[in-house]
């Protein structure tokens, strides 16, 4: 068989566009409505290629969502590099760390709506892969690690990680409902810049006022 650099080349290439078509198309239709052949169209490349790369429209998508999750992992472990090597004080570095998560959400706006389809049908696919129990247990590894939590303080880790993540996708899931209500446009840069520091400012509180960390300032009684 020819297994010349070019031809190999040229595989990586079909295989990596086939991704970035399969993710937008399962975004934007759903798994069902999405079919190998609409996968191939977008990719430009032939209708049984998707198939000869993945054998199947699962394993295509859960290729897709493998992807999506490490894509995840990677921004989780240099984040926790980054860090790590700072030593600035816990509000700081959560600052940081809440300010690169938004911008990354906002990045792979594919991936939210991905995972949204995801959590309206039960978490199906999504359930069963290795990488995706891999990434949640990494970034509430991280928040412990980076924020100096202790063993005894993990649910507040988890609490102000599922915060974070909360606030940082609402904007993007809801883009044409409520900010729309709103008559917010979710790609202005003056609202995201707004809604960043929010966000951070909102997740630092909730570090304030955690078991063993900062106090929470006290109400003054009149």
């Amino acid at each position: 068989m020819d297994r010349s650099p070019d031809k190999e080349r040229n595989a990586a290439r079909s295989r990596e566009a086939i991704l970035d078509a399969a993710e937008e198309l399962f975004a934007d239709r759903g798994y069902d409505a999405t079919s190998l052949t609409d996968v191939g169209a977008a990719a430009g490349v032939s209708r049984g290629t998707p198939g000869y790369f993945f054998g199947g429209k699962e394993q295509l998508y859960r290729a897709v969502l493998e992807r999506c999750l490490e894509r995840v992992r990677q921004a989780v472990r240099s984040g926790r590099e980054r860090a790590l090597a700072s030593n600035e004080p816990p509000e700081v570095v959560l600052a940081g760390v809440v300010g690169e998560y938004f911008d990354f959400i906002l990045a792979n706006p594919a991936f939210v709506r991905l995972l949204e389809r995801e959590a309206l049908d039960g978490g199906r696919q999504i359930a069963t892969l290795p990488p995706h129990l891999e990434a949640a247990q990494e970034a509430l590894g991280a928040i412990m690690s980076e924020l100096a939590f202790e063993p005894a303080e993990h649910a507040d880790a988890r609490q102000l990680l599922i915060s974070m993540l909360s606030l940082s996708w609402f904007h993007v899931v809801h883009a044409p409902t409520v900010l729309r209500a709103l008559g917010i446009d979710a790609r202005d840069p003056a609202f995201l810049e707004e809604r960043r520091q929010h966000v951070v400012n909102l997740v630092v509180q909730g570090l304030r006022g955690r078991v063993g960390g900062v106090a929470a300032p006290q109400m003054q009684d009149e």
